[in-house]
């Protein structure tokens, strides 16, 4: 199935995620996002926006371009929050591994298109 330019344009390139107030649940965070389509507009360079956008004194957890998932932990953060969030990331990668989130053509497309022939050990 191929996307629009309009459907590409609302995918998101980056997105941080971050527990919920009563520390329960993990959740999208409000407005802490880069689409696609900002990407040359209001956005010139993703990865320093996406670095910008990370608090300076508290844990998040981020998913960067669909491949990179990232538990981020500043030195400054709160010990307690450090702890919560480093409990929480494992049971999150169980629920989410990648053979959920994308077919393992789609994850190989992304890492090298037709020269990855294999993804951790299994043919393609």
């Amino acid at each position: 199935m191929t996307s629009t330019p309009e459907e590409v344009k609302k995918c998101k390139k980056a997105v941080l995620f971050c527990l919920s107030e009563d520390k329960k649940n993990i959740i999208l965070e409000e407005g802490k996002e880069i689409l696609v389509g900002d990407v040359g507009q209001t956005v010139d360079v993703p990865y320093t926006t996406f670095v910008k956008m990370l608090p300076d004194k508290d844990c998040r957890y981020a998913l960067y371009d669909d491949l990179v998932f990232i538990f981020w932990a500043p030195e400054s953060a709160p010990l307690k929050s450090k702890m919560i969030y480093a409990s929480s990331r494992m049971p999150s990668r169980k629920t989410n591994c990648y053979e959920e989130i994308k077919d393992r053509r789609t994850l190989a497309e992304k890492l090298g298109g037709s020269a990855v022939i294999s993804l951790e050990g299994k043919p393609l």
